[in-house]
């Protein structure tokens, strides 16, 4: 079983950033999977960003040039590097870790850019 908590999220002016954070309970291991959603109002779910364990990451659209994603699996913790944010990132932010075909979620954290 892994339990992730997000943070970092929070209120923020059109431009701002963030940096959000997933602390796993336990080992994040070099074979997981890593995923950051997020869920707006009345919008479906997106796949905002998805590390690799062979390194690669890939963005959705939207965000690529503005949003990092990193893991230090020493950490046992998940980074979402926020920036040039705009009213249309508003959600609710979830990280993501897959391993032996299971996803474990966390709480999710929420994000409002506004001005």
């Amino acid at each position: 079983q892994v339990h992730l908590v997000e943070s970092g999220g929070g209120s923020v002016q059109p431009g701002g950033s963030l940096r959000l954070s997933c602390a796993a309970s336990g080992s994040i291991y070099s074979t997981d999977i890593l995923y950051w959603y997020r869920h707006a109002p009345e919008k479906e779910r997106e796949q905002v960003a998805i590390i690799w364990n062979s390194g690669v990451i890939n963005y959705l659209d939207s965000v690529k040039g503005r949003f990092t994603a990193s893991r230090d699996d020493n950490k046992q913790t998940v980074y979402l590097q926020m920036n040039s944010l705009n009213p249309e990132d508003t959600a609710v932010y979830y990280c993501v870790l897959r391993r032996a075909s299971r996803d474990y979620w966390g709480q999710g954290t929420q994000v409002t850019v506004s001005s």
